[in-house]
């Protein structure tokens, strides 16, 4: 895949990018060094701004962990956006971090992570939109969000 289709390829899917968050302590959202685009934690804000709030195996099912873990993912897409430009931009995913809030019991984190790994793998193609990843659970995340997800992103 071209990565001059990202943009075509989000708009295929159909979906809607929420607004692109400011930071809630002190931090950039978002640093280019070099040819590289470093992306803080993010959270899954929807489109009102509400962030999507529960743990994982007590409030949320592993469905809705991932659908968040998406969320998430349209939230970084949103501050790519806002601060970069369009999606073409970005040459390709290098990393990503993905931290799960959930029970001690539950341990499927790699699959909550797909919801964001496949939404950038939908935009950039499996080669470029594929990087390498963490998933990884965590006992609880900022205002009880259930995925927080930061990214690494070389540009073109």
């Amino acid at each position: 895949m071209n990565n001059n289709n990202a943009d075509e390829q989000f708009a295929l899917l159909g979906l809607s990018l929420p607004p692109a968050p400011g930071p809630l302590g002190v931090y950039k959202p978002c640093l280019i060094e070099g040819k590289f685009l470093y992306l803080s934690g993010h959270g899954p804000v929807q489109d009102d701004k509400t962030l999507i709030i529960g743990r994982i195996g007590k409030d949320l099912d592993i469905e809705q962990g991932k659908l968040a873990a998406r969320q998430v993912g349209l939230t970084m897409l949103s501050t790519i956006r806002t601060h970069v430009g369009e999606l073409h931009k970005i040459k390709r995913v290098i990393k990503i971090l993905g931290m799960v809030n959930c029970v001690p019991e539950f341990e499927r984190h790699p699959y909550v992570i797909n919801g964001c790994s496949e939404l950038f793998a939908a935009i950039w193609g499996e080669e470029n939109g594929v990087g390498v990843r963490s998933a990884v659970g965590f006992g609880s995340l900022p205002d009880n969000i259930p995925v927080e997800i930061e990214a690494i992103f070389e540009l073109q």
